[in-house]
């Protein structure tokens, strides 16, 4: 059994630090941990993996609050219109964000910053050095273990990555809703939960990352429809990008990922359950979004499709910058024309996926959200 009290104390133990900044995310901690054991059914492989990865997430926790308390000046510099991009999973974040990544002008979220985030870097050390090399590598031992996820999201150690994982440490995150069976979490995640405190760790970060590596934050993370007030509350001049797909293609390959990490975690794993968690999720995001535009304006959000982004991204991507009036510099699009030619879709393999393993019908997704499609003129196949 996890016991939330003890992956404390061992975070305390290894880094010799106390102060989490935030004592109120213990009880999100305990909240999750009580539905792990409870309802996870998790493998003993599993149950050590994720004792592990809780431990370093409130490590590297107590680290970023410790240089922060040392730094308190950092504290003080802005974030200046981050571009938060997300949309419904398997939508086109991740190809945007990659782009994005290549305008020097541009700072990203990276994958191995998100794990070991202090000190906090220099420009020189964000694709190379120990702390990169370590990610690569564990990233490298799970495809060991999950070698289709390749085919499905592939991210190296220097990668873009959600920015979900400086939310993690609050406890507060649909990763743990996403790697794991657990209902109970699962409903206080989407209807009791407080965001505000994951998001104000989470500038904290950028806060703390930006010190000797700054520039124009652009993020991602598919599932900010679910925060959008908090997420602009926290940053009241963020541009917002939504990515919109065919529900029938979105659903079967969302399911189709958590399927292919699960494993890594239970021997158990609930096809259909993964089906009705994804739906309701979507259903509170589709919702959510659609409040915050009746609030906001329908221009509150760029919305992007994405077959416009297929079939000319670079054409998208412009139209990004002209919509939040930014320059799209030469330098950046021949970058980004680069990184397409280099990483042609299917590259890592094809991801195929079946939605009648999740108990699912095409024509039930259809009917189910046809609103959406309409509302957002969604491109759906016939």
């Amino acid at each position: 059994m996890i016991n939330a009290s003890n992956l404390v104390a061992a975070a305390q133990q290894t880094t010799g630090l106390t102060n989490l900044g935030d004592e109120g995310i213990l009880q999100a901690l305990t909240r999750l941990v009580d539905a792990l054991n409870n309802e996870a059914q998790l493998s003993a492989r599993g149950e050590k993996s994720v004792e592990g990865n809780l431990t370093a997430t409130l490590a590297n926790r107590l680290k970023v609050e410790d240089f922060l308390a040392k730094h308190p000046q950092l504290l003080q510099r802005p974030i200046d219109k981050p571009m938060f991009v997300f949309g419904l999973p398997r939508t086109g974040t991740t190809l945007v964000i990659n782009l994005l990544n290549q305008d020097s002008a541009r700072r990203c979220f990276l994958r191995w910053e998100a794990f070991d985030s202090v000190p906090p870097p220099n420009a020189s050390e964000l694709h190379a050095g120990s702390r990169y090399e370590k990610a690569q590598a564990q990233i490298d031992m799970s495809l060991k273990y999950a070698p289709q996820i390749s085919a499905i999201h592939l991210e190296d150690g220097d990668s873009p990555t959600e920015c979900e994982f400086s939310m993690s440490p609050s406890f507060v995150a649909q990763y743990y809703d996403s790697m794991f069976h657990i209902p109970s979490y699962h409903r206080w995640f989407l209807n009791e939960a407080d965001y505000l405190p994951a998001f104000r760790y989470h500038k904290r970060l950028l806060q703390l990352l930006q010190a000797e590596a700054p520039g124009r934050w652009a993020l991602k993370n598919p599932w900010h429809p679910l925060y959008l007030n908090a997420l602009t509350i926290t940053y009241p001049d963020a541009q917002l990008l939504m990515t919109h797909r065919d529900p029938v293609d979105v659903v079967g390959s969302a399911c189709s990922l958590l399927k292919a990490v699960r494993p890594m975690f239970s021997d158990s794993v609930d096809c259909k359950a993964i089906g009705e968690n994804l739906l309701e999720t979507f259903d509170t995001m589709i919702e959510r979004t659609l409040a915050y535009k009746d609030t906001h304006g329908w221009d509150s959000i760029y919305d992007l499709q994405y077959a416009d982004l297929m079939r000319d991204p670079i054409s998208a991507i412009q139209k990004i910058y002209q919509h939040f009036g930014e320059p799209f510099t030469d330098s950046a699009q021949t970058l980004m024309q680069a990184y397409l030619a280099n990483n042609p879709q299917g590259k890592h393999g094809r991801h195929s996926y079946s939605l009648e393993d999740y108990g699912l019908r095409s024509l039930q997704i259809r009917d189910r959200y046809k609103d959406y499609c309409e509302r957002f003129n969604i491109a759906v196949e016939a």
